[in-house]
């Protein structure tokens, strides 16, 4: 047994032994489970693709004369103003004032809240545009400026749900072409779409949350973030498989960082089809080897993760429960699949390439003692459900 105490003074004398979640597969094949969980003090794990739901709360400063800021656009993208005076949350889907949307379908969606993430992010310049009703002591009703992250007293990237533990894979079983924020799916099961980082992401190396929890710290593309709380939608009383990794989504992370610190190569606006904007962020984590079993689960490879593949034209806007079938990464990495007898090309909207050079960048950066690991101080909800919307009459119990 090893403590968190002991693997970080390793770490700050520069004698931590660091692998990644793809090195640690082989290393434990070669040196035998016992004599790696004794050499190996830590494993890091990442992953980068669409997180939804993701955004940033704003400080801008007071203007001469000063205003409360009540209603709030950055490069035209709205921004939730409901708060202090001039602090403003944005959120990743939010759309640009005026976009079409999908009224001329499929839209095209070319910019939102994401893209205007990115260019703070890359240092680039944005405009700000602010209205109010004035008070006494806010007198100004309106203000248009321009400003970089620099201009910003706090620019803190607050995401209430990222790191999905696993995902769905969609595919299209009706006859016409749709669009979803898992890619354009082709008619009768042309082609199928699946987001998730497999044996480098980090909740599949860690199934039921013995080291990421609440007060983990994390790589948030490139800053040192934290896990501030269960991610919304975590539901981790879920379908497992006989190793006790999830077959569906399963749990998520709640994450933040400081948007200052962050390297635009891992903060990318997205624009999805016939869907909407959204924001790409590269994610590290560093799992402690505290004992042999949570390295046994760090072993896990793209062949033992299965997930369900669901009807998005049917199934999944009804909220059905019937799947199609069952896949694993390591047949979906390979580029196509057998469904129903039928061959199947696959396409990922997450980048493993990316998400191994996190889990390497993460790794150099604990070796060279510039990342501690955090012990969580609450662990992750085990045994919780989700709870679905259901349309009531008003007065009418549930």
């Amino acid at each position: 047994m090893k403590t968190y105490e002991e693997i970080n003074r390793k770490i700050e004398s520069g004698e931590a032994v660091v692998l990644t979640a793809d090195d640690i597969i082989d290393y434990v094949d070669q040196e035998g489970l016992d004599k790696a969980a004794a050499e190996v003090d830590v494993v890091t794990t990442a992953t980068f693709g669409t997180m939804c739901s993701s955004g940033c709360f704003l400080n801008f400063g007071h203007s001469k004369p000063k205003m409360r800021m009540t209603e709030v656009w950055i490069d035209d993208v709205m921004a939730y103003a409901g708060v202090a005076a001039v602090d403003a949350y944005l959120g990743a889907t939010q759309l640009r004032h005026n976009d079409p949307a999908n009224m001329y379908y499929p839209g095209d969606f070319r910019y939102g809240g994401g893209h205007v993430i990115e260019k703070l992010v890359a240092g680039e310049k944005v405009q700000l545009f602010a209205l109010s009703y004035g008070t006494d002591e806010y007198p100004l009703k309106e203000i248009r400026t321009y400003f970089t992250i620099d201009d910003l007293n706090q620019a803190i990237m607050t995401n209430p749900r990222n790191c999905y533990q696993n995902y769905n894979v969609a595919v299209n079983c009706s006859d016409k072409t749709i669009y979803t924020y898992l890619g354009e799916l082709k008619p009768n099961m042309a082609n199928l779409t699946y987001s998730s980082a497999g044996q480098l992401s980090p909740l599949l190396n860690d199934p039921f949350y013995r080291t990421i929890g609440v007060g983990t710290s994390v790589w948030l593309a490139g800053a040192h973030g934290h896990v501030y709380a269960e991610g919304t939608q975590h539901a981790s009383d879920c379908l497992r498989g006989e190793n006790d990794v999830p077959m569906e989504g399963a749990g998520t992370l709640a994450l933040t960082g400081n948007m200052k610190e962050m390297d635009s190569e891992f903060v990318r606006g997205v624009s999805l089809k016939g869907y909407g904007a959204s924001l790409a962020l590269g994610v590290g984590i560093p799992i402690p080897i505290l004992d042999k079993d949570i390295l046994r689960n760090c072993t896990v490879r793209d062949s033992e993760i299965f997930a369900e593949v669901i009807d998005y034209s049917s199934t999944y806007p009804e909220r059905g429960g019937d799947i199609v079938g069952r896949v694993s990464y390591a047949d979906l990495r390979s580029g196509e699949v057998e469904l129903d007898g039928k061959t199947v090309a696959t396409g990922s909207m997450s980048s493993y390439s990316k998400a191994l050079k996190i889990s390497e960048l993460l790794k150099e950066e604990i070796k060279r003692g510039d990342f501690l690991l955090s012990k969580p101080f609450q662990k992750l909800p085990a045994n919780q459900g989700m709870t679905p919307l259901d349309v009531k009459a008003q007065g009418e119990k549930r």
